[in-house]
């Protein structure tokens, strides 16, 4: 009588672990990270700061000694943070081209929607910080005004925190969406500070114009976020002047970038 020994089992196929997805969370903080991690991104943040201190700084000395406020110091310190966060903006967009990092950052995160996402999140969250940077310098402007005799008042109107916050964001979101559509950062700085002045300037030499840029002008549109009180329609020409500089060429630009060759 003859047996049979049992075949041998066939060795198990290991399977190859899929690659760790990154949240969304996780890439918007590296993206935080990033914003200060370049000599460009830490000193244009350093420039922010500095501007603002000295604005307010320049309001102790020049405006009247009733008008020196917390709201004075507040709206005044906006002014230079909402000029120069487009440009760190720019920078965070275009940093993976003019760096040579797209191809890295592309194969790390093979979906580059993800990517761009983080990016638009860590700038508004950037301009976000902002305000709360405002918050703190026009407090200690109102403490050295009460100081020096001025009269160092604290009322603020809530909906101007509200305001100041849409007005930051949009103006990130804007260099952001230069950025994403021309990926280039001496092309987007330059474009993005010419071309609304250039509209501004032409609607007030073109009388033609002026209706027009009363919903286009950004300058104009953004104007009453300044204040306390926005009305309804000054809502409306907000929204269209941001669906136009904003969103139009956000959208443009996010199909650029998800469709140009890496190399």
């Amino acid at each position: 009588m003859t047996t049979t020994a049992p075949a041998p089992a066939a060795p198990a196929v290991a399977r190859r672990a899929e690659p760790h997805r990154p949240s969304l969370l996780r890439l918007t903080g590296v993206e935080l990270r990033k914003l200060a991690d370049t000599r460009a991104g830490y000193w244009l943040l350093i420039t922010i700061a500095l501007l603002a201190a000295a604005i307010v700084t320049v309001q102790l000395f020049v405006l009247d000694d009733e008008r020196q406020n917390f709201t004075a110091f507040f709206v005044l310190s906006l002014l230079p943070t909402g000029l120069l966060l487009p440009v760190l903006s720019i920078l965070s967009i275009t940093a993976e081209w003019s760096q040579r990092t797209a191809l890295t950052t592309f194969t790390l995160v093979p979906r580059r929607g993800r990517v761009v996402l983080a990016k638009l999140a860590a700038i508004v969250l950037a301009a976000l910080a902002s305000v709360l940077v405002s918050l703190a310098v026009a407090a200690v402007a109102t403490l050295l005004a009460r100081a020096t005799g001025g009269a160092g008042g604290w009322s603020f109107e809530a909906s101007l925190l509200l305001h100041a916050a849409v007005l930051q964001v949009a103006n990130a979101l804007m260099g952001a969406a230069f950025g994403l559509l021309l990926l280039s950062t001496p092309l987007a700085v330059v474009i993005f500070l010419l071309l609304p002045n250039l509209w501004s300037i032409l609607s007030e030499m073109i009388s033609a114009l002026r209706g027009p840029a009363g919903w286009l002008d950004t300058g104009r549109t953004m104007e009453p976020l300044l204040g306390p009180d926005v009305t309804a329609g000054q809502w409306g020409r907000l929204a269209v002047s941001l669906l136009v500089w904003v969103v139009v060429p956000l959208a443009a630009g996010l199909v650029r970038t998800l469709r140009r060759e890496v190399s």
